[in-house]
């Protein structure tokens, strides 16, 4: 139990639905879904699609999304890859003869074709209770009457200015400035947009004179963008990939999401006694960055379009992680592993929701960078994500860059399984950091007895590029251990990601907590 006396927050108990996210007005919105009969489905799709207006900067139509699904009644976990390809014209090749080494995030051949609204029609279609228009309702009213800028999204919106170009200027800055706390922020033409989505399903974004408003902003920046690669756009359902930790099952989305990586991390660091460590000590941060810098290595050579994809299963093989776990020294940091490729960003949202009768939905929704590549569409304002940044020019790597592929993403929403039963959907945003934010919410949680929402609250850590990044909640005598261990520390001025989580108890208690590094909570009724 927490100490009363010090600011904190309390998890949240519930018995017949709750979800959990980024934003309150998402997580209310998604309550009044399930108080209304709509299941965990329609309410998450409400949530997820609010967001992209409560939080223009992490998410929106433009994007990109991926879900675990437990139906109703089952303890079965289904993964739907709502990730969109790049167009058929995209040539790692021709990009070479440019003399380009890598994809820029600015860049039109960044731009993905967008794949979340057609995951989240399917989704709808095949399990959900109301219909795409009901779940759309609280998006498009709050799209045209507007939305106040929360704190964490005034904090993340000034990098807009120098980001955003041509028509995305007009719709995402006010005169040029980015917007801030307390200022009403509005999309009326992406209302639009879903009024047509939910008239006509995904045809209303595919086809049409949206789709025709996308492509032609697109070729207008030099993209080879068609409307054959927007009609052609389609989710794909998939098998969950899961291990296990300490009599727990974590399970992740398969590949292209990088889900893979924490489930090695985890591999790698059974092989250590954490529960024996301090949790906010030198020894534990030290242990997770060791491995977060093997497991991610091999993240970058292995994980790619699932079609693409080599290797995955050695890569979750105990044999793997027992021999990547005997390369870590407990008293001196190795080298920084080399990298295949880099997808670094922190602009991510993610939507729990556990309904009456116990369907839970674990989705996580982005456009990448924050406010994805720039570059939004001149009529209605739809704002491109960058995820074709996250393909690698390097010829013949699995994740190199091609017409009609999708590219490695760093977006993952899990799930736990205990017994055969599914205990919790979580996720945590961050980019690449979301694997090791997996790992250290789980441990904090299974090996260190932390709440959910303590876990969550727990100061963290991140290695990556050859330095090891610590929030302040780390004293500085941590921070003197591990630059003698050998780790280039450096002090973050940014929040490690945000996550949220839903605990289903034996007992049929909901108990839900929301990351305090953003703007959200956890609602239930």
């Amino acid at each position: 139990m927490r100490d009363f006396q010090f600011p904190g927050r309390s998890p949240v108990f519930a018995t017949e639905g709750m979800c959990a996210t980024s934003h309150p007005l998402a997580a209310q919105a998604a309550v009044r879904i399930l108080q209304d009969g709509g299941n965990a489905v329609d309410a998450a799709i409400a949530g997820a699609v609010l967001l992209g207006f409560a939080e223009p900067q992490s998410c929106g139509i433009g994007g990109d999304c991926f879900v675990l699904l437990k139906p109703a009644g089952e303890e079965r976990i289904i993964a739907l890859n709502g990730s969109g390809r790049a167009p058929a014209g995209l040539s790692a090749a021709a990009l070479r003869d440019r003399g380009l080494i890598e994809i820029g995030t600015e860049s039109v051949e960044s731009v993905t074709v967008p794949g979340a609204m057609d995951a989240l029609c399917r989704l709808s279609e095949d399990w959900g209770r109301k219909g795409i228009s009901a779940s759309l309702e609280p998006a498009i009213r709050y799209a045209e009457a507007g939305i106040p800028v929360a704190p964490r999204v005034a904090f993340d919106w000034p990098e807009a200015e120098s980001r955003l170009t041509g028509a995305a200027r007009s719709f995402y800055l006010d005169q040029g400035r980015a917007l801030r706390t307390g200022q009403i922020f509005r999309a009326p033409e992406q209302a639009e947009v879903l009024r047509r989505i939910a008239r006509q399903g995904r045809a209303g974004f595919y086809e049409g004179d949206v789709a025709e408003d996308m492509v032609a902003s697109l070729r207008a920046a030099g993209g080879s963008h068609t409307l054959d690669d927007f009609a052609a756009t389609a989710c794909t359902y998939s098998e969950p990939v899961s291990g296990d930790y300490r009599g727990h099952e974590l399970v992740e989305h398969p590949p292209n999401g990088q889900g893979a990586t924490a489930i090695l991390m985890l591999n790698i660091l059974s092989h250590f006694d954490l529960p024996a460590l301090d949790p906010m000590g030198t020894q534990r941060a030290h242990l997770e960055a060791e491995a977060a810098k093997l497991a991610y290595d091999a993240r970058d050579r292995f994980i790619a379009d699932p079609d693409h994809t080599r290797r995955l299963n050695h890569m979750l093989a105990p044999e793997t992680a027992a021999r990547l776990a005997a390369l870590i020294d407990p008293s001196q940091a190795i080298r920084q592993v080399s990298r295949a490729t880099e997808a670094i960003h922190r602009d991510t949202v993610y939507i729990t929701v556990v309904d009456r009768d116990r369907m839970a939905v674990s989705l996580i929704y982005s456009t990448f960078w924050g406010f994805g590549s720039g570059i939004a569409s001149d009529r209605f304002g739809i704002l491109f994500q960058n995820r074709g940044s996250g393909f690698t020019l390097r010829e013949g790597h699995p994740n190199e860059a091609g017409g009609g592929k999708r590219p490695m993403h760093t977006i993952i929403p899990a799930m736990l399984r205990h017994n055969g039963r599914v205990q919790m959907p979580f996720g945590v945003m961050g980019g690449a950091y979301q694997p090791t934010g997996h790992v250290r919410f789980l441990t904090n949680h299974l090996n260190h007895g932390m709440d959910l929402q303590a876990a969550l609250d727990a100061p963290r850590a991140f290695a990556e590029n050859g330095k090891l990044g610590l929030e302040r909640g780390y004293s500085d005598a941590v921070a003197a251990e591990l630059a003698a261990l050998g780790h280039q520390v450096v002090r973050l001025d940014r929040p490690l990601g945000g996550g949220q989580a839903i605990r289903i108890e034996d007992s049929g208690v909901l108990i839900g907590a929301s990351d305090p590094r953003k703007d959200g909570c956890a609602l239930g009724y």
